[in-house]
């Protein structure tokens, strides 16, 4: 049996929630010694999360009934903390849709451009079973949020795919003197600038 998200992998486990065929990437151990998909996970971690803010709250219930004290700083932390917590996962769960564009002068700022087209890079292959775009306009609008009108920034960046490592992604023309950084699914490696700058 193959794997629900990577349909060349064998499946190795199931998921306990879903029962999902997963691979080993895919399986993720919960505490209880069971495996779970990357969204079952999340969900049981997030109900543990939600029982230990019932049993938080039980307990300074508890504590008021014998003696009536004021909250303290630990008391808002938790809540605090709980809440952003939720949100963040919330977040992850329900929307894989990266944040609205800022409003950044993209012709000034190349290399904000660049890690940004990086993470979008990383998410297609993350969801497209491994592979890398043909093109960056592939990313648009599912993973790199720009409109139609914004496309051109894209020509700025030099993509191509690499068969050995996954694919090089650099600013098209750097700055005079100034280190050009190149982005791979290996990491980040630095050339020296030309002469030109270009």
């Amino acid at each position: 049996m193959k794997c629900k998200y990577h349909p060349k992998r064998e499946a190795k486990y199931f998921c306990a929630s879903c029962n999902a065929p997963l691979c080993e990437e895919c399986a993720e151990e919960g505490e209880d010694g069971k495996y779970y998909c990357f969204q079952c996970a999340m969900l049981h971690s997030i109900s543990e999360v939600g029982t230990s803010i019932q049993d938080k709250r039980a307990e300074v219930r508890e504590k008021k009934a014998v003696k009536k004290k004021q909250w303290g700083p630990f008391q808002y932390f938790v809540i605090i903390s709980s809440v952003l917590i939720l949100v963040m996962w919330g977040v992850i769960i329900f929307g894989g849709q990266p944040a609205p564009p800022r409003k950044i002068d993209f012709a000034k700022k190349g290399r904000v451009l660049l890690f940004m087209v990086d993470g979008a890079i990383k998410r297609y292959a993350h969801y497209e079973g491994n592979k890398y775009p043909e093109k960056l306009s592939n990313l648009v609008p599912k993973y790199l949020s720009l409109r139609k009108d914004q496309l051109f920034y894209l020509e700025k960046l030099s993509y191509q795919r690499d068969p050995r490592i996954g694919y090089r992604l650099s600013v098209a023309s750097p700055k005079a003197g100034e280190m050009n950084v190149v982005l791979t699914p290996k990491g980040i490696e630095y050339t020296q600038p030309s002469s030109g700058g270009a």
